[in-house]
């Protein structure tokens, strides 16, 4: 037979992995009498684990979250994982959680095993982090907007447009979605009466939050369908329809399927509906995709690609500066 304290973690991390455990079959598990499972319990609960039990036919045991933080039953790959995310969580993009994650981490490699505590260092000590770029989001906006969307209730907001101006939004939130260092909220603008996305970091809740509402079905296409769909075309302020000088087939297995949506037209074209943030970033990535192309609209990127042409061809002619005396320059 197990010694109790092995057999405790063993009861522990079945406790963990469903939601409700008949008795019966944690004594089965664990080859042991239900009186026995019955003193574990008891046991574990003196340790500070909420465990809740319910009696007669179909009772059994059920894991709780209690006012206090109890120890945590990790295997070796879930500690080397919560390590990872701990330093990841402290570089990234979500603001006021770098301090919280260091000091978590802290405590995490103090306990871990020698063999395990090698395994994070080295990925530590031989990984060099790029500042990283963009928005950061702050961590109580984002844990705020998560609850909501947890217990499905209105929320509430003040939104910043492109423009820069704000506006006061109430929606339904459905769920959160990551995209690097980007958050962003799929929800129901009650407003506009239909789907919408919002950037985190541009969001500033109001509370307490709203009224609860029955939960949505997710849009068509799925949450991540959806906003591949918006982040393409609809959240943007510039919209351009651009005729390919190559067919369908050909745009979708090159870099044009990445920045918007390709429809054919005959066998040699097709037209790609895109947009983008500013004109001149526009331009270039356009130019970037290396095929005949005429922009349809609007005019406003049409003169953009004009003096962008204008200005590389300026460029191209002035070659490399000569120095005085008639030798190349440096």
């Amino acid at each position: 037979m197990k010694s109790t304290s092995a057999r405790l973690l063993q009861l522990l991390s079945l406790l963990q992995t469903r939601k409700d455990w008949p008795g019966a079959d944690l004594a089965d598990r664990l080859g042991v009498s239900p009186r026995t499972v019955r003193r574990d319990v008891e046991r574990l609960r003196d340790l500070g684990y909420p465990i809740q039990a319910t009696m007669g036919t179909g009772g059994g045991y059920q894991l709780g979250a209690g006012a206090a933080l109890p120890p945590l039953l990790l295997d070796d790959d879930e500690a080397v994982a919560v390590a990872v995310g701990l330093r990841t969580a402290a570089q990234g993009g979500v603001s006021g959680i770098e301090e919280t994650s260091v000091r978590a981490l802290a405590k995490l490699l103090q306990v871990l095993p020698s063999r395990l505590r090698r395994r994070v260092d080295a990925l530590g000590t031989f990984t060099v982090p790029m500042p990283g770029e963009g928005p950061t989001v702050d961590s109580r906006t984002l844990t705020l907007v998560a609850a909501a969307c947890r217990d499905s209730e209105v929320l509430r907001f003040d939104y910043e447009r492109h423009d820069g101006t704000t506006a006061r939004r109430t929606a339904e939130p459905h769920r959160l979605v990551s995209r690097g260092r980007r958050w962003y909220l799929v929800a129901w603008d009650t407003g506009r009466d239909d789907w919408r996305t919002f950037r985190v970091d541009r969001m500033r809740p109001l509370t307490p939050t709203g009224p609860r509402v029955p939960p949505r079905e997710a849009p068509e296409g799925g949450v991540a369908g959806y906003l591949a769909d918006r982040m393409s075309l609809h959240m943007w302020p510039i919209k351009a329809r651009v005729r390919l000088g190559v067919s369908a087939e050909t745009a979708m297995e090159g870099p044009a399927a990445r920045h918007g949506v390709v429809e054919a037209v005959d066998e040699h074209s097709c037209v790609l509906l895109c947009a983008g943030e500013d004109l001149v970033g526009m331009a270039c990535y356009l130019a970037m995709l290396d095929v005949d192309m005429w922009v349809e609209e609007p005019v406003e990127l049409r003169e953009e690609m004009v003096r962008l042409g204008d200005r590389l061809t300026r460029t191209g002619a002035r070659g490399r500066p000569v120095r005085e005396g008639g030798g190349p320059g440096a």
